[in-house]
């Protein structure tokens, strides 16, 4: 492990040793952790850290490459070829589904549906069929899949699913539909050996290239990284110390299931977001972005405006009343560390 990168595990108390398993006799042990759809940022970020602590990793890959773990090919929807490593683990984390960066055509569609459905059915199927199942089986889900809200926070109790509020476009219900059938095959499964949990995630912010963090940056530093629309929709967000702490939180208490927002305490507007992410950066220019323009970029950059327009404002309450600590609360201090690392990054690249 190198310096610098063992420097940053130490700050963000992501060394080797803060998860252990207490066996029947008495003493610590790791955890055998299996990541189907692993390979992504978010899943990168788990293994990243699950690894540096010394855990036993397993990633289930569509497109296999050689990593500091094990990777294991998997196509997603059938349990033959890797369902054995799910058999004797401690803990499935699924991440698998195709990115919702794209526009949603009637192809695009279904594969963003069916990626999620089909690997949550064969990840239940793995599960209900080992001889020794894992004790927690996390499935991603999303904080999309509550209402566009600027008036209140939406938490895991009173927060309202949304797909029926006025003025929303009738493409942001597909989001909706997504969610809640990712969530019903979840619990739908036959799996009464194994707690489950539908990890209601924002945007988790980490330096690496290609991740959410990094095109927001880009914005930033060419300039375009100002209001979108009337910047008052909410953004949710996380940083990474706090998602993979947050997940090794988790993991240790055995009385948390259901539904959980994982997020900051504190999303804000976009313009407020964008505002802290240009002071980060240290440029005071952000052209903004009005809405019929939001949606002539989307065309061309072949995505949805929903992605930037829509308010996602959700608390992670159950976690807070679960006494977790976040590290990284306000997006001031997020951006301003993330922003460090990115170009302590491009410095050494």
């Amino acid at each position: 492990m190198n310096s610098r990168f063992e420097a940053n595990l130490n700050m963000f108390n992501l060394m080797p040793g803060s998860i252990t398993k207490r066996t029947s006799a008495g003493c610590d042990r790791k955890l055998r952790i299996v990541l189907p759809g692993g390979s992504g940022q978010v899943g990168t970020v788990l293994a990243r850290h699950f690894h540096a602590q010394g855990h036993e990793v397993t990633v289930l890959s569509r497109r296999p490459r050689p990593e500091s773990w094990q990777v294991v090919p998997w196509n997603g929807r059938e349990p033959q070829g890797w369902k054995e490593t799910i058999d004797g683990s401690d803990v499935v984390i699924n991440l698998a589904g195709r990115s919702v960066n794209c526009r949603y055509t009637a192809h695009n569609r279904r594969e963003i549906i069916e990626s999620r459905v089909l690997s949550t059915r064969a990840v239940g199927q793995a599960i209900a069929r080992a001889a020794k199942p894992p004790a927690l089986w996390i499935n991603a889900s999303t904080a999309t899949i509550y209402r566009h809200a600027e008036d209140r926070a939406m938490d895991e109790s009173s927060g309202e699913i949304g797909g029926d509020e006025p003025g929303a476009p009738l493409e942001w219900g597909f989001s909706i539909e997504v969610a809640r059938a990712w969530e019903r095959e979840l619990f739908a499964a036959a799996t009464p050996r194994t707690r489950k949990i539908a990890l209601r995630s924002a945007m988790t912010m980490s330096p690496d290239r290609d991740g959410i963090f990094d095109t927001l940056l880009k914005l930033v530093r060419t300039g375009l990284g100002g209001t979108a629309a009337s910047g008052k929709q909410f953004i949710s967000w996380i940083h990474e110390s706090d998602f993979a702490r947050a997940i090794d939180f988790l993991i240790a208490r055995e009385d948390l299931d259901g539904c959980i927002n994982v997020c900051s305490p504190c999303p804000l507007p976009n313009k407020d977001f964008m505002r802290v992410l240009r002071q980060a950066w240290g440029t005071r220019i952000g052209l903004p972005a009005a809405q019929w323009m939001l949606g002539i970029g989307a065309v061309f950059l072949r995505t949805e405006t929903e992605l930037i327009l829509k308010s996602r404002r959700v608390v992670p309450q159950r976690l807070l009343d679960a006494g977790f600590k976040f590290h990284f609360e306000d997006w001031q201090g997020a951006a301003s560390e993330l922003v460090t690392r990115w170009r302590a990054q491009c410095s050494t690249a």
